[in-house]
């Protein structure tokens, strides 16, 4: 009972003490909340342009690009979109032989994500050093603002393409990947009048890069529940994701005895089962998901002859993650070895867990800490363009939390003072790193 007189007393003074805040801290806030706002007015201005997709090298998806572009020219930013469509734009440090710290994010966002999804990232990005560039900060090294494209791989089902070519780990095999109307990337290149061929020299390398930073709407509940604005990322978690194709054989449902069938869906339904239980079951940190299932030529009176699905296994543990991608394929062999039913298992594309640099977060944490917001660290289950930064440079990552509700709605005044909340931590985040740039970061921390 004494702690919650103490807390009413305490909610009793902050509202008498909000009744004298100075003029001049009201005008701080109000530029905060002003900036959230141009966000928000431009995030709807995109989401209103891709009403009818903006799928990879789509109409929608060159004037989404174009846009951004424009607003990284009017911010003061060098602007260039590469070879594999990441629009780029940079503001340059005075020093001779200035590394660089990049912030970025993806702006290509399913229509099933909430509209916040990656282009927040990328426009309060434009805002966070369009704000610098008006002050005219003496920076010692360059800030290069990176819009991914591809990171969620919804046209050539390849995630990560954008930040792969940026890290220098995209591979030429990426140039035969293909959409679902069999048109490679390779072609969908030319198609944009990228240089297949010059993809490699839009790679930063890791002796010029100084760090990475990233703000995204958590994608879970987590500060949602908590009702906090934002988070720091402690680590992210690796991936694995595989593509399984089921053979058996077609079959009449009303001809076909039960014990002469070759059902590839019943093969393919326990195997699903399966590795729910064996998730479920692992006491680390493991979380595994068929997240999509194709059952080919089906028809109600069918015996299905080919089902294919897809298995998505993650964990910041890599151990881990190695162990249940053997023990998942185990299952899915003696599964099929039972019901005589021939299986092909591919690795479609995996991710390494990532640990966030410790001196990033610490200066992230104490931006945070300036607003007297409770602190907290999350393990994040979502890969985001970060983790494939964090192979060739230090990173960390802010999270917001979501802003859909329990309906699946959002309050554009909640938006706007989380956002503006963002604003500020960031703001002050990057003035603590101009002015501690002098102290080298380190690649990698355990």
């Amino acid at each position: 009972m004494i702690c919650k007189g103490k807390i009413r007393l305490l909610r009793a003074n902050f509202k008498q003490v909000q009744l004298f805040v100075p003029k001049s801290l009201k005008n701080f806030m109000k530029n905060f909340l002003q900036r959230a706002s141009s966000i928000q007015e431009r995030i709807n201005e995109l989401t209103s342009k891709s009403a009818e997709g903006d799928l990879y090298g789509s109409k929608g998806f060159i004037e989404k690009a174009d846009t951004i572009a424009s607003w990284m020219k009017q911010a003061g930013l060098e602007t260039r979109i590469d070879n594999i469509g990441n629009i780029r734009g940079t503001l340059k440090s005075k020093t001779v032989n200035a590394k660089t710290f990049v912030i970025g994010s993806h702006f290509d966002t399913p229509a099933t994500q909430e509209k916040y999804d990656g282009i927040f990232g990328v426009l309060s990005a434009v805002n966070i050093v369009e704000n610098l560039h008006a002050q005219q900060v003496e920076l010692p090294f360059n800030i290069e603002v990176i819009a991914f494209a591809e990171e969620e791989g919804g046209r050539f089902n390849y995630n990560y393409l954008g930040s792969k070519v940026v890290a220098g780990t995209f591979k030429n095999k990426f140039l035969e990947l293909k959409d679902n109307n069999g048109v490679s990337l390779a072609d969908a290149l030319k198609s944009l009048n990228y240089s297949a061929e010059k993809i490699k020299e839009d790679a930063i390398s890791p002796e010029e890069l100084l760090g990475y930073f990233e703000m995204h709407v958590e994608q879970g509940c987590v500060l949602a529940d908590a009702n906090i604005p934002v988070g720091i990322a402690s680590s992210i978690y690796g991936q694995k994701r595989i593509e399984i194709k089921f053979s058996g054989k077609h079959g009449h449902a009303g001809s076909t005895p039960m014990d002469k069938r070759h059902d590839a869906l019943a093969a393919a339904a326990k195997f699903i089962l399966a590795v729910e239980k064996y998730a479920k079951r692992e006491k680390g940190n493991l979380i595994a998901t068929v997240g999509k299932l194709i059952v080919h030529d089906s028809a109600s009176n069918k015996i299905a002859g080919a089902v294919t699905c897809t298995v998505d296994i993650r964990s910041n543990d890599a151990a881990l993650l190695s162990e249940a991608y053997e023990s998942i394929n185990s299952s899915c062999e003696k599964i099929c070895d039972k019901r005589n039913i021939y299986f092909e298992w591919k690795l479609i594309q995996e991710t390494d867990p990532v640990i966030c640099n410790k001196k990033l977060r610490r200066l992230l944490a104490t931006s945070i800490s300036e607003k007297n917001i409770p602190f907290i660290s999350l393990e994040s289950g979502a890969v985001y363009d970060a983790a494939i930064i964090a192979t060739v440079a230090p990173v960390c990552l802010l999270l917001l939390r979501s802003f859909r509700n329990d309906n699946g709605n959002s309050h554009e005044e909640e938006e706007q003072r989380t956002i503006a909340t963002s604003l500020e931590i960031s703001d002050h985040f990057l003035k603590q790193l101009i002015s501690s740039s002098e102290k080298p970061f380190r690649k990698k921390e355990k």
